[in-house]
């Protein structure tokens, strides 16, 4: 009787699960109507609040990015004073979290939708195809949230089942790529949206007289946007084509790393901190992440060619990229989505590296049959936390 039971458990357990690996089926992002420049947003930062503002803010802007491109944000100079409850974009104001999560409350479904119907759009199938939702924001605390405000509007199925990551850094966005992989291949079938989205208005405030280098950098580095992407297994269906498969994804925590980059919310709203040497530490600790990865994979050799691959990092700012160039002997275009994006949006958090797939993406369909064919998606986040999954572009 037991052994029965048992081969008919694994027998549902094999009937359950995709037969092919999990792919990247439809792409999309999108962002707030209102573009300014990068260098735009540091100076908004301290008209907010003259005094204190005794920090230079061209110091922190070249640190973190070009000072030109532009930064998409839901904070204009319009917004930033009568619109605003008085007091929001002050330190450590109490009363301002209830405020900045209204605000997200009413705008995060909406710019989700957005980049999911791009998506959607992309995959080719109806919204109602949809078995499984994750979102990601660093955003909001709220339950149900911006996942339950995105289905609605898309007019998923009310069986669809959500998932929601909150507060997991810039690396969410690779974490949940990841999930979807999983929910992808073990159940068979499964058509999961991954949607990120992300408002740095929970975050955005004035410098005060206790600021450092590490505090002030998110305030100049980080945008608004929303990314999405269609995931399944088993591609079979006419209309679907793949892009990206996921080959293998992988997490590391860095050991004693802990307190180069940190995010809480507190009732001024999300507050973090980076670390001045995490570039030169981000790129120091990737390489042996990477070769881990390959290793499970039984792939010999391709420590010595990185540049045979291509590359969609997530850039938490321009001079992550640049030590990450300097470690792995990078050639210069090979991080070029990456920078492109981070130039012209700043980071968004979960968000960028749905960006860089997409700009890769453009990139590859430009280089036709020259593209790599096999790549790595990287993503940072607290931690310190470092994700990392191989990608196969079918089409090249």
């Amino acid at each position: 009787m037991m052994a029965s039971i048992l081969a008919t458990v694994s027998e549902i357990r094999r009937e359950q699960r995709a037969d092919g690996p999990a792919a990247m089926l439809g792409i999309g992002t999108a962002n707030p109507t209102k573009l300014r420049a990068s260098g735009e947003v540091p100076r908004l930062l301290f008209s907010c609040h003259k005094q204190g503002a005794s920090h230079e803010p061209q110091r922190y802007i070249q640190e973190t990015m070009s000072d030109h491109g532009g930064r998409e944000t839901f904070l204009s100079p319009q917004r930033a004073s009568p619109q605003l409850p008085p007091g929001l974009l002050l330190h450590g104001t109490p009363s301002a979290l209830d405020a900045r999560l209204d605000i997200v409350a009413k705008a995060a479904p909406g710019l989700a939708a957005s980049a999911a119907a791009k998506a959607i759009v992309g995959w080719g199938r109806p919204a109602t195809d949809i078995t499984h939702l994750v979102v990601s924001t660093n955003a909001e605390a709220r339950s149900p949230g911006a996942d339950l405000g995105l289905a609605m509007l898309l007019g998923l199925r009310p069986d669809v089942r959500r998932t929601v990551l909150q507060l997991n850094g810039c690396s969410a966005g690779c974490a949940a790529l990841r999930l979807a992989k999983d929910l992808a291949e073990n159940n068979r079938g499964a058509r999961v949206l991954v949607v990120c989205v992300e408002l740095t208005i929970t975050s955005f405030r004035s410098p005060h007289e206790g600021d450092t280098f590490d505090t002030l950098i998110p305030q100049a580095l980080f945008g608004d946007g929303a990314g999405a992407v269609v995931i399944g297994a088993d591609v079979v269906h006419p209309v679907e084509h793949s892009l990206f498969e996921m080959v293998f994804a992988s997490q590391a925590l860095i050991p004693g790393s802990e307190k180069l980059l940190n995010i809480r919310l507190g009732e001024g709203g999300i507050q973090g901190d980076i670390s001045f040497n995490l570039p030169r530490f981000a790129a120091q600790n990737l390489e042996g992440c990477l070769l881990d990865a390959f290793r499970t994979l039984a792939v010999s050799g391709v420590e010595c060619k990185w540049n045979d691959l291509f590359w969609a990092v997530h850039p938490g700012s321009l001079g992550i990229l640049d030590h990450i160039d300097a470690a792995l002997k990078l050639e210069p275009r090979k991080l070029a989505a990456s920078r492109t994006v981070v130039r012209n949006y700043g980071n968004m958090l979960s968000a960028t590296v749905i960006f860089v797939l997409e700009e890769l993406r453009r990139r590859m369909d430009e280089e036709g049959d020259k593209a790599a064919e096999l790549g790595m998606m990287v993503g940072f986040g607290p931690g310190f936390t470092v994700e990392t999954m191989v990608l196969h572009a079918t089409k090249y």
